[in-house]
């Protein structure tokens, strides 16, 4: 069970999903940042939306912190850097509000395009001023677009609805698919002096904060209508402003500020612009996907599971092929450690056939975490077996090929003294891991909870031997496999059993001089 602090409203379903696994879960909303760091300790999972600052020195006081999940998409008040030097993992929610946020950009479009909110606060203040709040028909106008992901592309798909012309500018898509989505690509100031209006939907890093700026505006098309419900921070605010007040651009839709909360900004006396307090994600669906996306996340975590919206993960994007070998890539992982009595200088990994250059890196994580996870008490993620491995001075080399003379696929895992190779076999719903080799013995055996690994010299009676003294310590065997040498008169045996060998047993087994060598693995 592990202690889950959440700081911020999220969706009931969300923390219900967390306690029916049988989790703590903490709710404390309101923290500052003093009673944050002072309510960390002891936690392994913070839940956040956008209000909680997670920075590296509450970071440093959350020792047991495994997993910070933010229920949304931004990552803004994140320190994901730091979270990642120490081993924890960040995930988002990043398919819960997208069409809310889609959804918020239309709207700000047309009440921008029609003057609505100004005419709202005119009629109810007693004046009827149809003349003065006179708008424009999105209608045939060229919508352009700051970034063409999921979000921009719901938007595109929206604007074509209403009859728009679209343009992007995203150095990220081709030209296919744009086209595919009836969208012409062009450079950033190309856009701006073409478009009717334009809406921000680009990612916020270091190189598009102020990416919309006093020089870009000054190229704007006549009448130009800017519309942000994405980041707060690529729009230079006061640019923005400054070029309303000059005439450069008509107006503007603003729903998101560099500064959050916030209730002072310079466009906020301007007529010609409406606002609103980041209402992208907030609707009833977007909460409630938010709280539920991020629950399961979070469970994931706190599993030692493949998370897939981890954004600190350095393999993310795994393919249909790929995804089937990771807990296999971990078995050998963990069966790899139990055959080293430490760690040994150097991983070797490589992927032979189908599996050769179709993304295999979340396996060499796997198998690391795997690895890592047989021979230390602490928790091992995706996230720090890596650093763990840097750490401890583990190289790793990673080769493909896609030759493989025995199956479909094959991962091997190799040191100087020993390897292990496994395979998936079967199809559809009866796919199953085997390990098929063994020290370069060629067995063929299901990977199991209780697994002992036997050197012995080849000769009759060697197999009798090892059952008798499993049987009486009443150990069942539930399966085993023979692989002899052609070269050394040695063979190996590896057998599965149906609880932990004692002691005392593997005691009794390394006596017998027939007996070189012997591990136990627990997988």
């Amino acid at each position: 069970m592990a202690r889950v602090l959440v700081t911020e409203k999220i969706a009931q379903r969300g923390l219900d999903q967390l306690a029916e696994a049988g989790h703590e879960v903490d709710v404390r909303e309101g923290l500052s940042p003093e009673e944050l760091i002072a309510t960390l300790p002891g936690a392994q999972a913070l839940i956040i939306r956008s209000a909680t600052q997670v920075t590296a020195e509450a970071l440093a006081a959350a020792g047991d912190l495994i997993v910070v999940g933010r229920a949304g998409i931004g990552l803004d008040n994140v320190d994901i850097e730091a979270a990642t030097a120490r081993g924890v993992m960040v995930v988002n929610a990043p398919q819960s509000n997208i069409l809310s946020a889609a959804e918020q950009a239309m709207a700000l479009m047309l009440a921008q395009a029609r003057n609505i909110p100004q005419a709202h606060s005119a009629l109810v203040a007693g004046k009827w001023e149809r003349s003065k709040w006179e708008g424009v028909e999105l209608h045939g106008k060229t919508l352009g677009i700051v970034g063409l992901g999921r979000i921009g592309a719901l938007v595109a798909q929206r604007a074509l609805a209403f009859g728009m012309r679209l343009i992007a500018y995203d150095p990220y898509v081709s030209a296919d698919r744009a086209r595919h989505m009836n969208v012409e690509l062009r450079s950033l100031e190309e856009l701006v002096g073409e478009a009717d209006f334009v809406t921000i939907h680009a990612v916020k890093t270091p190189e598009t904060v102020g990416l919309i700026g006093r020089d870009l505006l000054a190229k704007a098309k006549p009448g130009l209508r800017l519309i942000n419900a994405g980041r707060g921070g690529i729009v230079d605010e006061a640019a923005l402003a400054e070029a309303i007040r000059d005439g450069a651009v008509q107006g503007a839709g603003i729903d998101v500020f560099a500064k959050e909360p916030t209730t002072d900004s310079p466009l906020f006396a301007l007529e010609s612009v409406v606002v609103s307090p980041h209402l992208g994600a907030s609707t009833a669906e977007a909460q409630d996907k938010a709280g539920v996306t991020i629950a399961e996340q979070v469970l994931l975590a706190l599993a030692g599971d493949f998370v897939p919206y981890a954004v600190n993960v350095a393999a993310t994007d795994v393919s249909e092929t790929v995804r089937p070998f990771m807990p296999l890539a971990e078995q050998l992982g963990r069966f790899f450690g139990c055959l080293h009595d430490g760690l040994p200088d150097h991983l070797g990994i490589e992927y032979q056939g189908q599996l050769a250059g179709t993304g295999t890196g979340i396996l060499t994580l796997s198998a690391l975490k795997g690895l890592f996870a047989s021979s230390t008490e602490e928790p091992v993620s995706y996230v720090n077996a890596p650093q763990l491995a840097e750490q401890r001075g583990l190289e790793i080399r990673e080769t493909s090929t896609i030759t493989s003379h025995d199956y479909k696929n094959l991962i091997v895992l190799r040191s100087d003294s020993h390897s292990v190779a496994g395979t998936l076999t079967g199809a559809g719903v009866r796919v199953e891991p085997r390990v098929v080799m063994v020290d370069d013995h060629t067995v063929e055996v299901p990977p199991s909870k209780h697994m002992l690994v036997v050197r012995n010299d080849d000769r009759p009676g060697m197999i009798g031997v090892v059952g008798v003294v499993l049987g009486d310590a009443g150990i069942s065997i539930s399966s085993m496999a023979v692989g002899p040498s052609r070269d050394t008169g040695s063979a190996l045996m590896v057998l599965t059993c149906d609880r932990p060998v004692p002691d005392e047993s593997l005691a009794q087994l390394r006596a017998d001089d027939g007996i070189f060598d012997l591990h136990l693995v627990n997988l």
